[in-house]
């Protein structure tokens, strides 16, 4: 009977230490569960956010479009009213001179506003040909210009922000390859 009375004792001692582990687990996994829901929450109202934000962008473009649209008709606008106005004067001009002008302030009117939106000319004439800028859409001989020089120019070029948006069409320079004797002999006996 002595020996059962020891053992008893000694579950009931290692009993109270379990139970004492068994509620710090059910604590924790009562706030690893808290901290779960909270997480899911979380993550849920983000995606939801997120949702919201890929229909808004499409919309915020597309109203960003429509305005700079907008702010660019608008710039041209007059100089659509001065062209109406030369047509309208033009009718009754007796000398042509007053018409030129007329098209030359719309030109001159046209351009500002080009510049206004960050659009400028690029320069051709005289300039050495670079691809990145010019078109080159014929090649004639002037022996006064230097090689690659353009010499005339077809159609204007634009940049927008630097950023080349039409090159410049133009013919350039392109001198005849004048054959050295030496040369010309050197390269049949190779």
């Amino acid at each position: 009977m002595t020996d059962k009375n020891k053992e008893i004792p000694e579950e009931q001692k290692h009993a109270k230490p379990k139970k004492k582990e068994f509620e710090e687990l059910h604590t924790k996994i009562a706030n690893l569960e808290k901290e779960k829901e909270e997480l899911f929450g979380k993550l849920q109202r983000l995606s939801a956010d997120y949702a919201n934000f890929q229909k808004r962008v499409p919309k915020q473009i597309s109203d960003t479009i429509s305005y700079e649209k907008e702010r660019i008709i608008k710039t041209l606008l007059p100089a659509l009213d001065n062209f109406e106005l030369t047509l309208r004067n033009a009718r009754s001009a007796e000398n042509t001179q007053p018409l030129l002008d007329g098209i030359k302030i719309i030109y001159d009117q046209m351009l500002d506003i080009l510049k206004s939106h960050d659009v400028e000319q690029t320069k051709a004439l005289g300039e050495k040909f670079d691809p990145a800028l010019h078109q080159a859409i014929m090649q004639r001989e002037d022996a006064e210009k230097e090689e690659n020089i353009v010499l005339e120019e077809f159609q204007k070029g634009y940049k927008l922000n630097s950023r080349v948006i039409r090159p410049s069409r133009v013919i350039v320079n392109k001198r005849r390859q004048e054959q050295k004797p030496d040369e010309s002999g050197q390269d049949d006996q190779e």
